[in-house]
Order: C-alpha cells, then sequence, then structure tokens
C-alpha cells in the first residue's frame, strides 16, 4: 500500500493529519509531510478515513501487488 498525494490539489488544511497524525504532517507553511509513505496493511481503515476526509480530494491509496 502507497499512499498518493496530488500536491497540485492539496491545500494543507490537515484533516488528514487530525485523522492519522502518525502517518501526516502540515508543516507551518501549509505543506504536507508523508510520514510512512508505505504503511503496513494494518492501517489500510484509518488511511481510508484520511483519504475521504480530505475536502480538496489531494490523496489517495495505490495497492501494491
Amino acid at each position: 500500500m502507497k499512499i498518493i498525494v496530488d500536491r497540485g490539489r492539496c491545500t494543507g488544511i490537515g484533516i488528514c493529519e487530525s485523522v492519522a497524525p502518525d502517518h501526516f504532517e502540515v508543516d507551518g507553511d501549509g505543506a504536507l509531510h508523508l510520514l510512512v509513505a508505505e504503511p503496513d496493511e494494518a492501517d489500510a481503515a484509518l488511511l481510508g478515513e484520511a483519504v475521504r476526509s480530505c475536502p480538496a480530494l489531494a490523496l489517495s491509496i495505490e495497492n501494491g501487488t
């Protein structure tokens, strides 16, 4: 599993950070940083919630093969 960020869409609101703070961090300039770019499958539900919560639709999850 891999988290994909569309940097052109991300507005740095930080809802993803509030949902999954161990995976996302928005700095003081509003730039999103992935703390874990390829998380464990055990975090799939939490990360799915973060993706669905993004108002800018800037996040997606790519499942590995």
